[in-house]
């Protein structure tokens, strides 16, 4: 509606039908900019997001578990640029006094090789002849490619004239009878697969360039064998893991071929590990062709413990079933650092000081025990985290529907119960960061592998995964730990089994 040029020739009633029409539409205005400033708040906070996803630091990323390879070239880069300035500085100006480089000392085991640096001649130009006074020694690391040697087994046959019977002693029990490889072949075959991230063709590769060329296909027989052979003892290992009160519960997408099909879909691995506070240091992969909830639910069976995971509804059905729910404090805290960063949100800032202050008691309580840890939370965690309670409620009711800021503050105060409940049981952690970190490797070789080949690939990788990362839970170096198991698992009970896992496993040397 337009308003007339000379308000003087309307009348009362006509006046105020105008005033009301004019207020009308800038009520709807109003409401059309602030419509448009939530959505221009919203989009400028994905986009911030997004380029943090791609151009961020890792700690702060979405998807902590995406590590890139451009890591590497970065490192290189810098390097490069570093050493051409260190160049460019030594061109123009006088060199600064070098400090001397502060590295560790080559390990003294490593064979060594002298080489002598000496005057071409041991008279002086004037004539005189040199003394020796002295020495300075500088050491370099050399490598050379893995060297393989024999193992000749030789069997004596012994017969007796008397009654002509022939003794000979047995072969002994190996991972694959009648084959080429010792435990310790085999053992280095897997590290580099799941530990290293090299795949079998350059495997194939490096053992030719040694003089031993062994098929990509052969290799791929072994390593099959010895995730057969090696189930055993992650059944036994799952058996303890469901023992415990408290687990640990995340998942990551890993491309699975497609049987069939020349292309990919998306599979699941599954990781459940004990806590930092239990005694038994343990992770059990479970590989899955998807994300539904029927898979937690069959790995976990009957147990109705405590399960620290976040807010994923996989695990919803299993909260029905009696499992208690754990929130992870650390993935409430990450949407808010996410908002800080994208709009440099003074609420998000609020928030991430206020839990901040939660960690700080985190750290406090470390080492301390289970009741003592609990007590110490009750006293100094349970006030920071009402205030944070209430904080949170009462921003809420400042902010607009569907904002950025509306949906972090949502997240947490729709899980408080799950995220709070952490206050009432010393032996229950603060988040969920543990099970993240031994899930890393399989984000790392994803870059290396691309796929897994079959849902049978994937599971036999989550069985050799389990005990490689349960080795270095327990502070044994996986090589060793895994050649040893190889070479004792043939002749080994089943009711010792136990003594082959990674935290009860010592070695027989």
């Amino acid at each position: 509606m337009n308003a007339p040029s000379d308000l003087s020739q309307l009348s009362p009633d006509q006046l105020r039908h105008l005033a009301a029409t004019l207020m009308s539409q800038v009520e709807e205005k109003d409401k059309a900019l602030r419509h448009s400033e939530q959505v221009n708040q919203k989009l400028t906070y994905e986009l911030a997001l997004l380029k943090r996803h791609a151009f961020g630091k890792r700690s702060e990323q979405l998807n902590v578990l995406q590590i890139s390879l451009l890591d590497e070239v970065v490192d290189a880069d810098i390097a490069a640029i570093e050493t051409e300035l260190e160049d460019l500085n030594s061109t123009s100006t006088s060199p600064a006094p070098k400090k001397a480089p502060k590295r560790a000392p080559l390990p003294p085991e490593l064979p060594r090789t002298e080489i002598r640096h000496d005057p071409q001649s041991e008279h002086c130009a004037c004539g005189c002849k040199l003394r020796r006074i002295g020495e300075e020694v500088s050491e370099k690391l050399d490598y050379t490619p893995g060297v393989f040697h024999v193992e000749r087994h030789i069997r004596g046959k012994w017969v007796c004239d008397q009654c002509e019977t022939l003794t000979q002693a047995p072969m002994p029990a190996q991972i694959i009878d009648k084959g080429i490889p010792t435990a310790g072949l085999l053992a280095q075959v897997l590290i580099a697969k799941y530990a290293d991230h090299l795949p079998l063709y350059r495997q194939e590769q490096i053992f030719a360039r040694a003089g031993v060329p062994i098929p990509r296909s052969t290799l791929a027989e072994w390593v099959g064998i010895c995730g057969v052979r090696l189930q055993p003892l992650i059944d036994a290992l799952r058996d303890l893991l469901l023992d415990e009160p408290v687990l640990h519960a995340d998942e990551t997408p890993v491309p699975m071929l497609a049987p069939g099909k020349k292309r990919t879909h998306r599979a699941y691995l599954w990781a459940y590990a004990t806590t930092p506070y239990a005694g038994l240091k343990a992770v059990v992969y479970d590989f899955s062709e998807g994300r539904g909830g029927q898979h937690a639910r069959d790995f976990l069976g009957e147990w109705l413990g405590k399960l620290v995971c976040d807010d994923y509804s996989g695990y919803k059905q299993s909260f029905a079933n009696g499992v208690t729910e754990i929130g992870c404090i650390a993935h409430a805290r990450r949407k808010f650092v996410d908002l800080h960063v994208a709009g440099k949100s003074q609420i998000a800032g609020q928030a991430i000081e206020l839990i901040g202050q939660l960690y700080q008691v985190e750290r406090e309580a470390q080492s301390l025990s289970a009741d003592e840890r609990q007590r110490l939370r009750e006293t100094k965690a349970r006030p920071i985290a009402d205030a944070l309670h209430r904080w949170m409620l009462a921003h809420r009711e400042k902010v607009p529907n569907g904002s950025a800021t509306a949906k972090a503050l949502d997240y947490s105060l729709k899980r408080w119960a799950a995220l709070k409940r952490y206050l009432d049981d010393g032996g229950l952690p603060i988040d969920n960061n543990r099970v993240e970190n031994l899930i890393r490797p399989w984000a790392l070789g994803r870059s290396n592998w691309l796929f897994a080949g079959s849902l049978r690939s994937g599971q036999r990788a989550a069985t050799i995964m389990s005990l490689i990362q349960g080795a270095k839970l327990n502070g044994h170096e996986p090589y060793a730990y895994l050649k040893d198991v190889l070479e004792r698992l043939p002749t080994q009970k089943a009711s010792q089994l136990h003594e082959l896992l990674p935290h009860h496993w010592q070695h027989t040397d």
